[in-house]
This record gives C-alpha cells, structure tokens and sequence, in this order.
C-alpha cells in the first residue's frame, strides 16, 4: 500500500465514524487547498471526492498532468462539467450511486450563498458544511511528517542552504547590489536545481525597508546589503515540500542596530532550548517573550509555524495561542524570532526544525550575516 492509498485509509475510516457518505475538496484559483496533492499526488487546480465506500474520484483542470501525478482511482476532466462545482457534485453523488439522505461534506470555506446554492441544488441529501470537518482533520494529521515527506525536506533544505551560501557569498563581493538581485539569484539556483520555485512571494528588504515585518512592495531596485540592517526571507518549493528561512545582513551598524541583531540572535538560542520532546510549543515563545519584555522590547508576531505541502500549517507557535502542541518526533515547523525599528530597521533569523527521536535538529542554516 503506497502512501496515498495508507492516507485515504485514515481519511474513510474517519468518514465511517462521522457517518459522512461524500467528502468533496477543492482547489482552485482564490480557493487553493494542498490537501488533494496530500491524498493523490495531484499538485493542483482540481476537485476531489471521496465516497465513504473507499474510492476516489478527481476531476482535474489537465487531465494529462493528472494521469501523470495521480493516484486517484478515477478521473474525469473538470471541463465535462463547464468547471461549474455544483455540476461536479451531482456528477459525483451519481457516480458513487448515493442513496437519498446521504451526508455530503463541501469545503468550510464555503461562502453562506454557496452553501445555500448546494442546500437548493441537493434537496434529497445533508449538505454539510462545518469548521471541525475532513479539512481540519487532515489539517492536524499532516502535522506529523512520515519519513518520506521528511526525506523530500531535507532535500529541500539542503538546496536551501546552498542558496543562503551563494547569498553570502555574492553580497559580500558586492554582485548582488539591489533587493531584485538577491531574488533574481534565488528563483535561478532553485529552479536550476529542480525546485518548483520559490514557495512563496520573496521578501527582500534594504536598510531602508527593513524597519516592515513583511516589506511592501516584497522587493524592489532598492539598495541591498548596505549600511544598517537588511532581511531577505525565503523559501523554495520542492516536489511539493516547502522550505521558510529569513537571513539579516549587518553592515558597519550602529549601537542600536547591533544590539537588536545580537538580541535577536540569543532569542532564537532561547527558543532552541524549549524543543524537548513533550513540551508545549509555545513554551519556546514565551521564552522569547521573557526575553524581549527584558530590554522593553516586544516582537510583533508569531515564533513561528509548521511546513510542509503550504509554506504555513500547523502547529502555529505563539504565546498566546489556545492551541496546545506537544514537540512530538515528525513536526517540522520554523522558528523566526525578530524585531523592527522605524528608524534602525528591523532584524529577523528564521531556519527550519524537524523534532526527531533524538529531540530537534536545524535543517537550515540562515543566520545574521555581519559584513
């Protein structure tokens, strides 16, 4: 039993206990969800549906890349159906051949003139639509990578860390001269590596941008890696797997720039420290906090998230969060300790962690940068 065929398992053994007969995800534009690439090894732009009976049906945008990637035991192109939803439904409840009554499950993000769209349409069975749902399900179960996933990241990370040593490398030779120079050479070095690209919109923000969480715009012709402080934070995409690092330049920086750099650095040694299998994640951000709060200081988000498939899942690492995790072996999550200044910038270090047997190891290796 591959991979796909163990996770669909969990997933209609889940049905059975909810007593749901469909289950239906969608990706699409403005609507993406990772889960059917989870499921089936789809990467995207498809619908897919679930019979409590123990069989899949997908019905993708390209039929050719679908018979490609797919391990989906049907497919039907989503063109049959005028890319129209409702009509995919109907198309799959008769396919599976449900009985009248039958519970169907629609995606929560759903909007209410939607949900009563299908309410209209499917007079003869439950349309169900809830938070706690198949989604959210899957949502906790990806929290723990298997050993394939976590192989396909480390691969991930390695590329990553070349990238970071390339960075290094050309800025303090001066050939990465502007923000869209630091980015143009990420895109390149991954794509030329075999990556899908960068896993989300690179931010990449000069002494005079850095003083943003996330500057905007993401990068511009602006100075990079001159006086003060800059932040350049990335990731890459590769067989689906995500990677998130942010590194910060330090150049001929003042007092103040100084200090924030080696405070920040000394917050993620803290929160390194709180990774024992057992403990509460958020326990590594309150230490941060504690830290912080000593110098007056105050970070404006999150420690940090889980990666994987999207570049942020579960579990989210935040002090105040009524989420409790406990660091079990298989989580991967980043952990990105930072503080910004309108007027000395801002300063953040990010790197990848997987929680193993052995407790947490770093899997990337962004750091400060003093030039």
């Amino acid at each position: 039993m591959n991979r796909y065929q163990q996770r669909l398992e969990i997933i209609y053994d889940w049905m059975t206990e909810e007593r749901i007969s469909l289950v239906f995800f969608e990706d699409a534009e403005g609507r993406r969800d990772t889960a059917i690439r989870w499921l089936t090894g789809h990467p995207c732009d498809a619908l897919l549906f679930l019979s409590v009976d123990r069989k899949s049906l997908l019905v993708p945008w390209d039929v050719n890349l679908a018979k490609v990637f797919s391990m989906a035991e049907a497919i039907v192109p989503y063109n049959e159906f005028k890319r129209e939803p409702l009509k995919a439904v109907k198309f799959a409840a008769d396919f599976f051949k449900l009985p009248s009554g039958s519970k169907i499950e629609i995606p929560p993000v759903t909007s209410y003139p939607g949900f009563l769209n299908f309410i209209e349409e499917f007079p003869l069975f439950d349309i169900i639509c809830r938070k706690t749902c198949a989604a959210s399900f899957i949502k906790e179960l990806r929290i723990i990578k298997d050993e394939e996933e976590i192989a396909i990241i480390r691969k991930a990370a390695d590329i990553t860390n070349i990238i970071i040593h390339l960075l290094e490398k050309n800025v303090r030779s001066g050939k990465i001269k502007t923000e869209a120079d630091a980015v143009m050479l990420i895109e390149y070095e991954a794509r030329k590596r075999g990556c899908e690209g960068a896993s989300f919109d690179i931010l990449a923000a000069g002494p005079e941008r850095s003083f943003c969480i996330h500057a905007f715009p993401s990068y511009t012709g602006a100075s990079f890696g001159g006086q003060g402080l800059s932040i350049l934070d990335f990731g890459i995409r590769y067989c689906g797997y995500c990677t998130d690092v942010t590194l910060t330049f330090v150049r001929d920086a003042s007092r103040q720039q100084k200090k924030m750099a080696n405070l920040v650095d000394e917050a993620f040694e803290d929160a390194l420290d709180m990774l024992v299998n057992g403990n509460n994640i958020s326990d590594a951000s309150m230490a941060v906090d504690r830290l912080f709060a000593k110098t007056k200081k105050q970070m404006a988000h999150g420690l940090g998230h889980g990666i994987g498939l999207d570049v942020h899942e579960y579990p989210y690492i935040k002090s105040n969060s009524a989420e409790q995790w406990a660091l079990s072996p298989g989580m991967v999550f980043t952990l990105e300790p930072g503080l910004y200044d309108p007027i000395h910038g801002g300063c953040r270090l990010e790197n990848d962690i997987l929680m193993t047997e052995d407790g947490y190891e770093v899997l990337t290796e962004a750091s400060i940068i003093w030039l």
